[in-house]
């Protein structure tokens, strides 16, 4: 079974789609089986129902971070002690999405509901029951920087990591866009990874050091990341505010502002930036030439049509009337 690489690139860590609809239906079933589950995820992958049974993966090796995000139907997923031999002691932190998955270990059995984690092993037997549709989220990082990162490593290990712990959610909401954005540089991508291993750190348990170092630099990036995704979704209402936003990410309306001031713009910049953007993009679209400019601009979140013309002449050196009459290449 060929991987679908969805990004290439020099220095560009592709991401690669495995799905069963790529596959012949009659023969799906197996090279599931003996290719993605016995040759990639080195585990045994038994399908509840194999005429029901579909599976999507998307993966990306990042260096000392391997992320995989998994739609998959009912299935028992395990690592036996077959598979240890090939010498991987990597630890994975998984993440369960949607539905319900039980995975056990060390004589336990941890229950995960929609959000929840757990840390494994891949060093030692573990078995994973989805009982049905549902997708997670996983994170690969190896033992060594895991280890130097996290207090105790080895009590983390099999240990419910409840939904509502603050850490985990940043992480989530930080590394699962990493798996297909093609917008970062190598050296960006390194250096969120990083940020990537301190907030798993947090989750966990960090070491003195670590707990030193990582609010600083990976709890920052995963909250300002946040704090955009939260605007970008939001930017139409027009009584967003700071204040929105810090109670939205639980910090105070100062530090989300000093985390925009280190990352070189304001909150009301960027803010500012999704909105024009947006009326920019409906002008330009055929779909919405028969709108007026005044209805475009207000559902943006827009109050005043005068702020507005001044800031889009600004920043766009035409009127808007004047970017719709415009041939788009």
């Amino acid at each position: 079974m060929r991987g679908n690489h969805l990004m290439t690139g020099p220095d560009s860590f592709p991401t690669i789609r495995f799905a069963t609809a790529d596959l012949p239906e009659r023969d799906r079933i197996a090279i599931w089986r003996e290719h993605y589950g016995l040759t990639i995820f080195k585990a045994k992958i038994e399908p509840v129902c194999d005429a029901s049974f579909q599976a999507t993966v998307v993966s990306r090796a990042l260096p000392q971070l391997h992320l995989r995000y998994g739609l998959l139907s009912a299935v028992r997923v395990a690592r036996t002690r077959d598979f240890l031999g090939d010498g991987n002691d990597d630890y994975a932190l998984i993440i369960n999405r949607t539905g319900r998955v039980s995975a056990a270990a060390r004589g336990r059995d941890v229950s995960l509901g929609e959000g929840d984690g757990v840390l494994v092993s891949s060093g030692e037997m573990t078995a994973f029951d989805r009982t049905a549709d549902g997708d997670s989220f996983t994170m690969r990082i190896p033992h060594a920087v895991l280890a130097s990162l996290v207090a105790d490593i080895d009590d983390a290990v099999m240990r419910l990591i409840p939904r509502t712990t603050g850490a985990l959610r940043l992480l989530t909401n930080y590394a699962v866009p990493l798996l297909q954005d093609d917008a970062l540089t190598g050296a960006e991508l390194r250096l969120a990874v990083t940020h990537a291993h301190d907030l798993v750190a947090l989750t966990l348990g960090a070491t003195r050091a670590a707990a030193q170092v990582a609010p600083r630099r990976g709890l920052r990036a995963a909250r300002l990341s946040a704090a955009k995704s939260y605007i970008v979704q939001n930017c139409t209402d027009p009584a967003l505010s700071i204040g929105a936003v810090a109670r939205y990410l639980e910090v105070t309306p100062r530090h989300l502002q000093k985390l925009f001031e280190r990352d070189g713009g304001t909150f009301s910049a960027f803010l500012l930036d999704q909105r024009l953007a947006r009326v920019y993009r409906a002008l330009t679209n055929p779909k919405f030439d028969s709108r007026q400019v005044s209805a475009i601009v207000y559902d943006a979140g827009f109050g005043d049509i005068s702020y507005f013309n001044r800031c889009f002449r600004h920043r766009f050196g035409a009127a808007p009337r004047e970017i719709r009459g415009r041939p788009q290449n």
